[in-house]
This record gives structure tokens, C-alpha cells and sequence, in this order.
């Protein structure tokens, strides 16, 4: 009969590697210690290393703010340039209207 399975939360994760990486300890000896196949650590291990730039982020700007940010900052830019061209649209009108006057 099968053993069940172990889930391990976020912070287990964390412990097991950092007992590795930092205490130099064998990968074969935790796997035994926690049940764990080697493919398992190291599919976590990569994990671990790919979702490192998260701990690094900003903590108060998120990636929504600089979305919206970016939305508005274009928005005002298409205003802009809306009116720019509306207002070469009426140049243009009332310069045809002095054309057709001659």
C-alpha cells in the first residue's frame, strides 16, 4: 500500500532548501529525513531560484499601480493629441473658407 502524500507549505519549502544551501547539507540525507524524492527537491530548488526577483520587488508600488499609471499617463497623451488635432482641423476649415472667398 502507497504512503500519502506530504504537502508542504511555501515556508517547509524554504527550510528544507535553506538547510541545503546554507548548512551544506546532503540533498539524499533530507530526502530521506522528509520523505521527499530528489526530483521533488529539485524541481523546488529551481522554483526557489526563478521566483527569487519577487523578494526583491518593490513592496508598495505593485504591478497594478504602474499598470494604471502607464494607462493614464497614455490617456493624457491621446487627450493631447486630440486637441492638437483639433485645433489644426479648424486652422484648416477656416482656411479653406478664406480660399473659397478669393
Amino acid at each position: 500500500m502507497k504512503k500519502p502524500r506530504k504537502h508542504y507549505s511555501g515556508e517547509e519549502n524554504v527550510a528544507i532548501l535553506r538547510r541545503h544551501l546554507l548548512e551544506q547539507e546532503p540533498v539524499s540525507m533530507l530526502c530521506d529525513e522528509f520523505g521527499l524524492r530528489p526530483t521533488v527537491f529539485y524541481r523546488w530548488q529551481k522554483e526557489f531560484f526563478e521566483n527569487g526577483a519577487a523578494a526583491f520587488q518593490q513592496r508598495g508600488r505593485t504591478d497594478h499601480q504602474a499598470e494604471q499609471e502607464r494607462i493614464a499617463h497614455l490617456e493624457r497623451k491621446i487627450q493631447r493629441k486630440n486637441e492638437v488635432l483639433a485645433e489644426l482641423m479648424a486652422e484648416h476649415v477656416a482656411l479653406k473658407k478664406r480660399v473659397g472667398e478669393l
